[in-house]
């Protein structure tokens, strides 16, 4: 029996990709794993922490594949995988409670913070079970996840995933925002969606909103330019969103609402270690 070989050259080829991050996020992952392994007392592993730390970092910024990543470094698959659920746990557990977040944004002298959400689409499933995934307002089917960025931008907090076809004021309902900002002090900026989330629009409102128009009321130019002021005051919150997506492993998510939940936190802590406007 005769097998096939390459003409020239070796049989498997590696090449290398730069990795677009700072040497403190690197060593953030590194120190976590080292502390992780120091409360487990395991005496050796296949990888030193940095060199797990990359790889794991690899997988998350650039979405590449876990068979890959095994056999350029000379581990197997599995192997890989368990490392990227292992240091996404770590990281997800550095993530800020809701109230914690707010009360340290206020002791730092902050006044409002910048509430919206957004949907990271998912790869669509056959059955009726994905059909709560799909999101009629963006026609797909997706994750739906509220934010808060501080004044700059920078992400503060996010929620745990909701069906795509979950409202954003729901959700907001859900996690009790107003509450959590009326305790921290604090008011929250938004966009027309979440009108009608506050419960106390008229004696301590905490939500502002642009205004609405309607089939019986249309805008006067005094609440287009206060439209406008919110808006501009609001861009800000696109960029904490664009922190996110630059970790290509949300391409597209393959997992569910709690392992979602999980991987948006994680990449919460490496997305503020990157970024701090």
């Amino acid at each position: 029996m005769t097998k096939n070989q390459p003409a020239e050259g070796a049989q498997e080829v590696v090449y290398q990709v730069r990795l677009p991050l700072s040497k403190r996020t690197i060593d953030l992952v590194a120190g976590l794993i080292r502390r992780r392994r120091n409360q487990m007392r395991s005496p050796w592993r296949k990888a030193e922490p940095g060199l797990q730390a990359v790889i794991v970092l690899a997988v998350l910024r650039h979405d590449q594949r876990l068979a890959d990543m095994a056999g350029g470094n000379g581990v197997g698959e599995s192997t890989v995988r368990r490392w990227v659920k292992e240091v996404v746990k770590l990281l997800a557990a550095r993530s800020p409670r809701l109230d914690r977040a707010l009360k340290k944004t206020a002791r730092s002298g902050g006044v409002v913070v910048l509430l919206d959400g957004t949907l990271i689409r998912t790869h669509r499933r056959t059955g009726k079970d994905d059909r709560k995934n799909y999101s009629g307002k963006h026609k797909a089917h997706g994750l739906l996840f509220l934010a808060l960025t501080d004044e700059k931008g920078n992400l503060i907090w996010i929620s745990a995933a909701r069906p795509g076809r979950s409202s954003e004021i729901t959700t907001a309902r859900h996690n009790k925002i107003t509450e959590h900002l009326r305790e921290a002090g604090l008011g929250a900026l938004a966009d027309i969606g979440f009108v009608g989330l506050d419960d106390k629009p008229d004696d301590d409102p905490v939500i502002i909103t642009g205004r609405k128009a309607t089939r019986n009321h249309q805008l006067t130019a005094a609440e287009k330019e206060a439209n406008r002021l919110v808006s501009r005051e609001r861009a800000a919150n696109e960029h904490g969103f664009a922190n996110l997506r630059n970790w290509r492993i949300l391409t597209k998510l393959r997992t569910d609402t709690r392992q979602a939940t999980t991987l948006l936190r994680a990449l919460l802590v490496l997305a503020n270690s990157e970024v701090q406007r």
